[in-house]
């Protein structure tokens, strides 16, 4: 499949603050926020990453400036987008909007396949920066990899910008395990970035991100909305007064090390999706989720790497 292109927006004027509005509570879990001190943390190689984040993918303009700054009125304090989305400047708004300090918040990003040449990770890096109205990346990713530039090229530009203060941390976004190892080679990685959901296992990953303790963060954690009804989420919700997508993310940030950033388009939806750590997974449960893996892989774009699982 192809990997869909965000649309591109003029710039919108920053949103004002508004009201918490209504709630839909007759969704399960639904509550007015948390506080952000609630949210647990995967804490790897001198990072601390909310375990739970808001992802931006196909938010662009006002749209995505409302929704970041409703998921930190919400209590999210992990916000996750990139250079390909185009809206970095709409999150750089929300940020500001919110009132929040620089330091409350795990700002991630990521550098454009196309852009992993060393010229092209500093210009992009310092155009993140520039369109966040901030000093600094908490975590920079590659977004995915480029077979024609040397991965060292492209670590050790990451890896100069990180000594000049730029980005605190090195992340790699869509590598298999053996462009995993070879990137641990080369740079201190901190964190992966995968689709990784029920439907998908990513056992190897895991495995290699535990031995090397590295964060691995799942996007696309609820498939596109495919864990929606299905019948054993649905009764393992049953169980806890939760839905199918409470479960499928408390079953993925129970997971060692792992943190999920799901989108949501409504305050109802990124609410109900933080409300997800006053439950507890049981093993047989979560071994009964993990059993739901059939390979399906829903981001694989023809520039992908070959995957190994």
């Amino acid at each position: 499949m192809t990997y869909p292109q965000p649309t591109k927006s003029s710039p919108q004027p920053a949103p004002r603050r508004r009201p918490v509005g209504p709630l839909d509570d007759t969704d399960p879990g639904v509550h007015r926020g948390v506080l952000a001190a609630d949210v647990p943390h995967v804490d790897v190689r001198g990072a601390r990453i909310p375990a739970l984040g808001f992802g931006t993918w196909q938010m662009t303009g006002a749209e995505c400036a409302r929704a970041v700054e409703d998921a930190l009125e919400l209590g999210y304090r992990h916000i996750d987008t990139a250079r390909m989305y185009e809206n970095e400047a709409a999150v750089g708004r929300a940020l500001t909007a919110s009132g929040l300090p620089r330091d409350a918040i795990f700002l991630a990003s990521k550098i454009w396949w196309e852009r992993a040449d060393a010229d092209g990770v500093r210009a992009s890096v310092h155009a993140m920066i520039r369109d966040l109205s901030v000093d600094h990346l908490d975590l920079c990713y590659l977004h995915w990899p480029n077979p024609d530039v040397p991965l060292r090229e492209t670590l050790e530009a990451m890896r100069a910008l990180q000594e000049e203060g730029a980005i605190r941390h090195l992340g790699v976004s869509n590598f298999t395990p053996t462009l995993l190892d070879e990137a641990l080679r080369i740079a201190p990685i901190t964190a992966l970035q995968v689709e990784y959901h029920p439907f998908l296992a990513q056992d190897d990953l895991r495995r290699l991100c535990q031995r090397h303790e590295l964060a691995l963060v799942a996007y696309s954690p609820l498939a596109r909305g495919n864990v929606h009804g299905h019948p054993r989420l649905k009764a393992i919700g049953e169980r806890h007064g939760k839905s199918p997508e409470q479960v499928t993310l408390r079953w993925l940030t129970q997971q060692h090390h792992v943190a999920a950033i799901p989108k949501a388009s409504s305050r109802a939806h990124r609410a109900a999706n933080l409300a997800i750590f006053d439950f507890e997974l049981s093993a047989e449960e979560a071994q009964a989720i993990s059993e739901l893996a059939r390979g399906e892989r829903i981001i694989d774009p023809s520039f992908a790497p070959e995957w190994e699982q």
